[in-house]
């Protein structure tokens, strides 16, 4: 270890307190980019993170028109620095419904108003945003000021590319990272690796970096009956309810052990091999791992294999919402139904939104009824699986190891999420720079519910992970 990496990591030390008090501040800035009442909170977050930059010495860019939510920031390593660092993370947050934050929150009723709580062997930070994304956006505002602090600059160049409306997402956000990184001289020149800061360890005591992503595929399924809506007293059992339609035909999409039952989805997948299921056992993780995770015994399994298989390796179909009925005894004219698929190579959208709709179509037409139905296919995106032996992920094992030990360097793990922003990085930046994806919280943060919070020696903990990285993306060998 350099010295100049053990001076940073006595510094973030000695200044925690600080830390905690400075993302306290993001926090309170209510960020929420899905509520436009909230446009002018996003603005003040955006010139508050600019101004915080700006004041560790990054030179910022002019926003684009196109995407004018975006944070672009860049700083020089030290002299003679040859590898430049592509850091992204998001500072818009999720709604917060008041009074069920409030009635899961007793010591910290107020979403945005953050309270660190001490107790019970834990050390948190309670609010909207503090681990999804504003405590990793701060995590990299702490690398900066540690440094300044210690007078030294950072051992490669960085570039900042923090975005404003991930939690709404924005169309214009990857055309723009396409055509930008077409520009000889543009933001996106010379980068040699990408660092992506919002995901989360897989469980809560063991650290992780995650060099894979589920693809995702979306739907609706529209049902109309009646011209109106109806009196269930004086039509009920005399006409085709769209309620009744629409249930059964999306209890036929999933089985209650978590199988997907449309035909030809899962047969896309082949089996594990031994070797492979023999990877998934050697993770740490048991089924109270998940418990922890979601407050109830609710698993699938009683198989940690299984459970960890179910996340990262096989598909996944989950039904969110019905819109279009209203309170009382009514028969609703029209319905929506909304569900989505968690994919897995060699899945495709394409491929598995042919199969679901014929599907869905053919079983409507079995049904009988004469009501109406509309599948449409929204949106998708591919699974991604990355170079885990690349130097960019060398570096950040190594930087994990330097913070938390030996015996809890990193797991390599896919991750059951999806994040379509990857290819745009990997395969639109000049080069095709490598992505990883290195994790500030814990599984049990929280993130988008009702008691969203970050562990302090998470937060801290992440901090020095941020910046042992650099150092270590400083020593590997590209060739």
């Amino acid at each position: 270890m350099s010295d100049n990496q053990e001076k940073f990591f006595d510094q973030v030390d000695r200044n925690i307190n600080g830390f905690i008090d400075r993302l306290a501040e993001a926090i309170r800035i209510p960020s929420v980019s899905a509520d436009p009442a909230r446009e002018k909170d996003v603005q003040a977050m955006q010139t508050w993170l600019a101004d915080k930059l700006k004041s560790h010495g990054v030179t910022i860019d002019p926003s684009p028109t196109e995407v004018p939510s975006l944070v672009l920031g860049r700083i020089n390593g030290v002299e003679g620095s040859t590898k430049t660092v592509l850091v992204y993370c998001h500072y818009d947050v999720q709604p917060a419904d008041a009074k069920g934050w409030a009635a899961q929150n007793a010591d910290s009723p107020n979403p945005f108003s953050p309270t660190r709580i001490i107790k019970d062997n834990t050390d948190k930070l309670v609010g909207r945003g503090t681990t999804d994304d504003k405590g990793p956006v701060n995590g990299w505002l702490n690398v900066l000021e540690a440094h300044q602090k210690i007078d030294a600059k950072l051992p490669v160049n960085v570039r900042f590319l923090f975005e404003g409306t991930e939690e709404v997402g924005n169309e214009a956000f990857e055309p723009w990272i396409t055509a930008e990184s077409k520009r000889p001289n543009g933001f996106f020149a010379n980068i040699d690796c990408v660092c992506i800061t919002d995901n989360y360890w897989f469980n809560t005591r063991h650290p992780t970096l995650a060099y894979g992503l589920r693809g995702a595929a979306l739907f609706t399924i529209e049902v109309t009956g009646a011209k109106d809506d109806l009196h269930s007293g004086m039509y009920g059992r005399m006409v085709h309810e769209p309620m009744t339609d629409l249930v059964q035909l999306l209890g036929k999409l999933v089985g209650t052990n978590g199988v997907i039952t449309v035909p030809g989805v899962e047969e896309l997948v082949p089996p594990p091999t031994e070797e492979e299921t023999q990877k998934y056992r050697e993770l740490d993780y048991t089924v109270d791992d998940l418990a922890q995770d979601t407050g109830a015994h609710v698993e699938l399994s009683d198989d940690p294999v299984k459970l960890l298989m179910g996340r990262m390796r096989y598909p996944s179909l989950s039904i969110h919402n019905i819109e279009g009925g209203r309170q009382g005894t009514i028969i609703p004219r029209q319905l929506t139904g909304t569900f989505s698929l968690r994919l897995v190579p060699p899945q495709t959208p394409e491929k598995v939104a042919e199969l679901v709709q014929d599907f869905l179509y053919k079983e409507f037409d079995k049904s009988g009824s004469r009501n109406s139905i509309k599948v449409d296919y929204k949106f998708g995106a591919l699974p991604w699986i990355g170079d885990k032996d690349h130097w960019n992920f060398k570096a950040a094992y190594e930087a994990t190891k330097a913070v938390y030990g030996k015996e809890l360097a990193p797991y390599y793990v896919l991750e059951g999420g999806s994040v379509p922003l990857v290819f745009t990085l990997q395969d639109e930046i000049p080069g095709k720079p490598n992505v990883l994806l290195l994790p500030m919280g814990r599984s049990d943060d929280g993130a988008h519910s009702l008691s969203e919070k970050v562990d302090i020696i998470n937060y801290i903990g992440g901090t020095k992970v941020y910046g042992a990285y650099l150092y270590e993306v400083a020593k590997q060998k590209t060739a």
